[in-house]
């Protein structure tokens, strides 16, 4: 395979709040075999809109074809491929962590420092940490406390915005 088979895009997608919205989306990925790799999705400041976030990977051409059939979806107001232009990407995780003993507890605590993450629950053996950044940095995280027992690990997807006046609105 090569590169540009392979390139990751994160698309933009603003559409209506409406029900089946979601679904006539992925079932336009699911019907022409391509795959998501992560969607977010939520209602915007106006309650009528939601703004979706999907990354897939394919070659420009595929690309381009999945812009074309979204735009053509009755339900979506605008599409962007952020890939395009400079934009800011984010993840949310949260992992939950073991820690049998106090060593184990100031090490979770001291990688949760390192990468400014916060610990949002803690009980006698476990830690549940929060963190947002790139998915490099969360993956790096993970690498990290991997000497620890890992009891759970829950990702939010990529949300992305672009940079500066652009806007995917109206």
């Amino acid at each position: 395979m090569n590169k540009e088979q392979d390139e990751r895009h994160v698309i933009s997608i603003l559409m209506e709040n409406e029900a089946g919205a979601l679904s006539r989306v992925a079932g336009l990925f699911s019907a022409r075999g391509y795959n998501i790799e992560s969607l977010t999705v939520a209602p915007t400041d106006d309650k009528s809109l939601s703004r979706m976030t999907l990354v897939t990977r394919g070659n420009s051409d595929v690309v381009e074809q999945i812009m074309k059939q979204l735009n053509k979806l009755i339900d979506v107001v605008k599409v962007k491929d952020l890939s395009e232009i400079e934009h800011v990407e984010r993840e949310m995780m949260f992992i939950k962590v073991s820690a049998n003993d106090m060593d184990a507890c100031g090490s979770i605590k001291r990688m949760a420092d390192i990468f400014r993450a916060r610990i949002v629950d803690v009980k006698s053996k476990t830690f549940t940490i929060e963190i947002t950044g790139n998915r490099d940095k969360l993956n790096a995280f993970i690498d990290a406390v991997k000497d620890h027992t890992i009891l759970e690990l829950v990702r939010s997807g990529s949300m992305g915005i672009s940079r500066g006046e652009k806007t995917l609105g109206l």
